[in-house]
């Protein structure tokens, strides 16, 4: 996160496009591919990445952002000033506070079946949602295209966390962390040497950059910002 009193500083001459459901619906497909990918002994108790979350419950904590934010969209009168109000639990210290969990004993298979299930509603709302609909996030109230926005970066970075701790590779489409980063990170410049991920990686922390002091406090803008 960084501090929200300083505002975003547009870069306006990126110009990649909006960020769409096909791109959301590619990466969590593309996200699916790379946990079935996992060996079959594989540890999923271990650290995901830096996080001090593990990797099975990274992914719950994914699924359960990616079914939160289509609910966000769902209501006659989206919430203006709070989530959707469904009843979640924090199963242990430290843990996220969730809604949505996977059965243990449906192993990793029944993990991804969750993720693929809370993604494709995403989608769905994604692609029929009224682009004038609008509804809370903590951080800016947002648009349809800002939540598939805020839906893409979770599942981006989220599966670059579990992947390191599986150690399962995942590099995601350049053009599609290239306009996650200008609709939701408009006080991050692209850097071109290093390309679109991991100017998004450093945007979330997770990465360096050349001549630029590693992340420690950031967020991202969600509220709907004029075009033209």
């Amino acid at each position: 996160m960084i501090d929200s009193a300083h505002g975003p500083n547009p870069a306006p001459d990126r110009t990649p496009g909006p960020v769409t459901a096909d791109d959301l619906a590619l990466v969590l497909r593309l996200a699916a591919e790379t946990l079935d990918g996992a060996p079959a002994d594989a540890d999923w108790s271990r650290p995901a990445g830096a996080l001090t979350w593990d990797c099975w419950t990274t992914v719950e904590h994914l699924a359960d952002d990616l079914l939160a934010y289509a609910a966000q969209l769902g209501p006659r009168r989206p919430p203006q000033d709070r989530y959707v109000p469904f009843r979640s639990v924090r199963l242990s210290p430290g843990a996220p506070n969730s809604f949505v969990y996977a059965r243990p004993d449906s192993g990793p298979d029944g993990l991804v079946q969750v993720l693929e299930a809370s993604g494709a509603l995403m989608v769905a709302m994604a692609r029929t949602a009224s682009p004038d609909t609008r509804a809370h996030h903590p951080w800016g109230l947002a648009d349809p295209a800002g939540f598939t926005a805020m839906s893409l970066v979770e599942t981006l970075v989220h599966l670059h966390d579990v992947a390191r701790g599986l150690g399962l590779p995942w590099e995601p489409p350049a053009d599609v962390c290239h306009r996650t980063l200008a609709r939701l990170f408009p006080d991050v410049p692209l850097d071109p040497a290093a390309g679109p991920w991991p100017t998004l990686l450093w945007a979330t922390g997770r990465g360096d950059l050349a001549g630029r002091p590693r992340r420690t406090d950031w967020r991202w803008y969600a509220e709907v910002r004029a075009t033209g």
